[in-house]
């Protein structure tokens, strides 16, 4: 099935692959990924981003199931984060990606969430990090043989935080949604951590999805090729829509 324009052409991947080699001058990147279960260990896209990322990169899965932008920080982790990218400033660029929503959709305002979204980023940028939004990972549900888009309206205020803000951001949500679509909800049942559950991953689907991150990624930060590893097979079968299960 063919996929939206949104999904950028398989040539234009394999092309940032094969780019000029990046300065060695620059330090690598630390990742630190923090969100919410879908961005998790046990459920989420992290480790499976984290698995193609290479030395002498290096990165952290940080998300925390039930995560909201509130509670990530009430909880201590947000703290933890701006450690983090203290003590890693030396020898690494800290980039850390900012993925919630499922959780913030069930407790506050969209203002409520772009706002936090935005102390975020600039806690980020003070801390000597770079921040990088990513809107969130779909849910799997369907209704009349669609995925029920139900995460839009945040998936909108998180892209108005980053551009008011002037960083990068990934859209995760419209980009799952559609490759959700194009294999179908048989096929999409294949990533469900459990039976039933249509919004965590199990680790076929973590490995897809932390693929796709990835190669959203490198869209944005094509400089960053040189620290992830490709996976051209798998890459190849997401963005023509064709069902993968993670073992490419």
């Amino acid at each position: 099935m063919k996929l939206p324009q949104v999904l950028f052409p398989i040539a234009a991947l394999l092309g940032q692959i094969n780019a000029a080699p990046q300065s060695r001058n620059q330090k690598p990147p630390y990742f630190i990924l923090t969100g919410d279960s879908t961005v998790a260990v046990n459920g989420g896209w992290g480790d499976g981003f984290l698995r193609y990322v290479k030395e002498p990169a290096a990165g952290i899965n940080a998300g925390k199931s039930g995560a909201t932008t509130v509670s990530f920080r009430a909880n201590g982790k947000w703290d933890a984060v701006l450690e983090g990218i203290e003590e890693h400033l030396e020898e690494y660029r800290p980039i850390v990606t900012i993925q919630f929503g499922h959780n913030d959709q069930k407790v506050m305002t969209l203002d409520e969430y772009q706002s936090n979204l935005t102390s975020l980023i600039t806690e980020v940028k003070t801390a000597g990090g770079t921040p990088i939004i990513i809107t969130s990972l779909t849910r799997r549900t369907f209704s009349g043989g669609a995925v029920v888009q139900n995460l839009e309206d945040w998936r909108q205020a998180a892209i108005a935080a980053a551009e008011e803000n002037s960083i990068k951001f990934l859209d995760l949500n419209i980009a799952s949604t559609d490759y959700i679509n194009a294999i179908g909800s048989e096929n999409a049942t294949y990533y469900n951590l459990s039976a039933g559950d249509k919004t965590h991953l199990n680790v076929a689907g973590e490995t897809v999805f932390g693929r796709m991150v990835a190669d959203l990624l490198l869209r944005k930060r094509p400089d960053l090729r040189h620290y992830i590893i490709p996976n051209r097979n798998l890459s190849a079968k997401i963005w023509a829509g064709e069902f993968a299960t993670g073992d490419e």
